[in-house]
């Protein structure tokens, strides 16, 4: 009896998890996978060879992660704001950001909106039930957003592509889901209307009236179960006639910052991952001071930290990345905003860093 009900109770644990795990490339979707130059051998591929995990020698992560010292959660709430209403400013030049938590963030530009990798669930897993749970809240409800002309998707990993939250979108928005090669797989599987998935490779633009909204490079991977990269990843560049934003995605350091700045920089603002880094795993997410010297190679104006204060994914303390980086920024002369989760800020006047996250450490 008590091994029935063991595996009654796994079987009730992981019910959910066949639909979380998304669609397999087939047909025209493969067929368009198979013609990029990132896809070779089954998978898609990052322009310099990189490891997901590296050799540490005497270190257990295993035990690490259960007995480790890290402070991995703040002792008093995440403070939320409901964002304000936008300033009255010209739509022509308007530029805001409102950061949800995570890498869940609403570009306003130009007369234009664009929400970036929408996360509202609970948990970022396949399960509902186990996994990493949020931190803080949603400062809003999914059915709260104002009307969106666009929503960017990464890549697929379960912090940054959700099936609740994207079945949520398709009942109460209309835009379009913009994504990397294959990702589109997912959508599909999961009902999003065909004519509202847009899968573009690196450099491959999509016209949103006068925005225009760009794949580019990222260093990272994919997968959604035990197979590997069987999608693409991506950063995100929104151009319109005189404003720019850049969104990282998840990326290690490398030299295709530099390259983007170059050909689409320079930038008003930049929203940059700065969470879930460890020796471990140094070429797929960034440090925080990597994440500086990225922003600088972007040409970048306002740096935004994402990524942090509401998924525990890694080992670090959960407000270490940013005060690393607010450490950094200043030493380097760049301006930085840290907004509180849900609040709105205007590009061409943030707020002044205050170190909010100290009072509930």
């Amino acid at each position: 009896m008590a091994g029935v009900a063991a595996l009654a109770g796994v079987a009730w644990v992981g019910r959910d998890v066949p639909a979380q795990l998304g669609g397999r490339l087939t047909g025209a979707r493969a067929e368009r996978a198979a013609r990029s130059p990132r896809f070779r051998d089954g998978t898609f591929h990052n322009p310099t060879s990189t490891r997901t995990m590296v050799a540490d020698p005497g270190r257990n992560l295993v035990k690490e992660l259960i007995f480790g010292k890290q402070k991995r959660r703040p002792d008093g709430g995440v403070p939320l704001l409901r964002p304000s209403a936008a300033p009255a400013a010209d739509p022509a030049r308007e530029l805001n950001v409102v950061w949800y938590g995570h890498a869940s963030a609403l570009i306003e530009i130009e007369g234009r909106r664009v929400l970036l990798d929408p996360v509202w669930s609970d948990r970022c897993s396949p399960s509902t039930r186990v996994g990493p749970r949020r931190i803080h809240e949603p400062p809003v409800r999914l059915d709260e957003l104002p009307p969106v002309d666009a929503i960017l998707i990464s890549h697929d990993h379960y912090d940054h592509l959700d099936l609740a939250t994207v079945r949520g979108l398709v009942a109460h928005q209309s835009a379009p889901f913009l994504v990397p090669l294959g990702v589109g797989a997912h959508l599909d599987r999961w009902g999003v209307p065909e004519e509202r998935i847009v899968e573009l490779d690196w450099s491959e633009s999509h016209q949103i009236g006068d925005l225009t909204i760009t794949a580019t490079a990222a260093q990272h991977f994919s997968g959604r179960g035990l197979r590997r990269d069987g999608t693409l990843w991506s950063s995100w560049v929104v151009a319109g006639a005189h404003r720019k934003a850049f969104y990282t995605g998840d990326s290690g350091y490398f030299e295709g910052y530099a390259e983007i700045g170059a050909e689409h920089g320079p930038f008003d603002v930049t929203l940059m991952q700065i969470g879930a880094y460890d020796r471990a795993w140094p070429s797929i997410h960034m440090f925080p001071e990597e994440a500086v010297a990225a922003h600088l190679d972007l040409r970048g104006g306002l740096f935004i930290p994402v990524h942090w204060a509401t998924f525990n994914l890694a080992l670090h303390d959960w407000a270490e990345p940013v005060n690393r980086l607010w450490v950094e920024a200043k030493a380097r002369d760049v301006r930085l905003a840290v907004p509180r989760p849900g609040e709105r800020v205007v590009v061409d006047d943030p707020p002044a860093v205050d170190g909010w996250w100290q009072a509930i450490v």
